[in-house]
């Protein structure tokens, strides 16, 4: 049972994509840091926004890459090596083409399934063994429009859904982060 010591939000820096479909791993992430006091920090060397803190008895920190997502792996990746943190202590929430709004679900290895910033952190950590948390938010039906898709705003509807998600993620975010991974997995998929 291995607990979670660093937790990475994935999205693009910058006001014109805060709400945007690729951004809901920097939403979540800054809801749980919101949840906890914890406040963000530029970390030049991270080349990202850091927070650090005590969740559930338990010293976390969270990362929000300001590379733009196809390169989040360069600040995964320093602050992996600096810190020593091994690829199973690592929780990476992103979006999810493949999952519809409204469902999120948590895993662990796997491929990049076409997502740039997964890819990113795959070839800076050498391997693909970390957690996921993938937030659904559907797919738009046809390749050609996946880029327009992920950097535009959700419909209402959407935007309902994927919020619900993430709060049922927020939910299990303890079992998580304490490495009880099996008994998140039964509570959030069952949603």
């Amino acid at each position: 049972m291995t607990a979670i010591r660093l937790i990475v939000g994935l999205g693009n820096p910058g006001r014109e994509y805060e709400t945007t479909r690729h951004n809901v791993g920097f939403r979540w992430l800054e809801e749980l840091a919101h949840l906890h006091s914890m406040n963000f920090k530029n970390e030049n060397r991270f080349h990202g926004l850091v927070a650090r803190g005590d969740m559930h008895g338990r010293e976390v920190t969270l990362l929000k890459p300001q590379t733009f997502m196809n390169a989040s792996g360069r600040s995964v990746g320093a602050f992996a090596q600096f810190y020593k943190v091994e690829p199973e202590e690592i929780l990476v929430v992103h979006d999810e083409l493949d999952l519809p709004p409204g469902v999120a679900r948590l895993k662990m290895g796997g491929g990049h399934g076409g997502h740039n910033g997964l890819k990113d952190i795959i070839a800076h950590l050498g391997g693909r063994n970390f957690w996921r948390l993938r937030i659904g938010i559907g797919h738009p039906g046809d390749r050609t429009e996946v880029v327009n898709y992920v950097l535009n705003d959700p419909h209402r509807e959407e935007r309902e859904l994927m919020e619900a998600a993430m709060q049922n993620a927020q939910n299990v975010a303890q079992l998580v982060i304490e490495g009880k991974t099996e008994a998140a997995m039964l509570k959030l998929h069952s949603n």
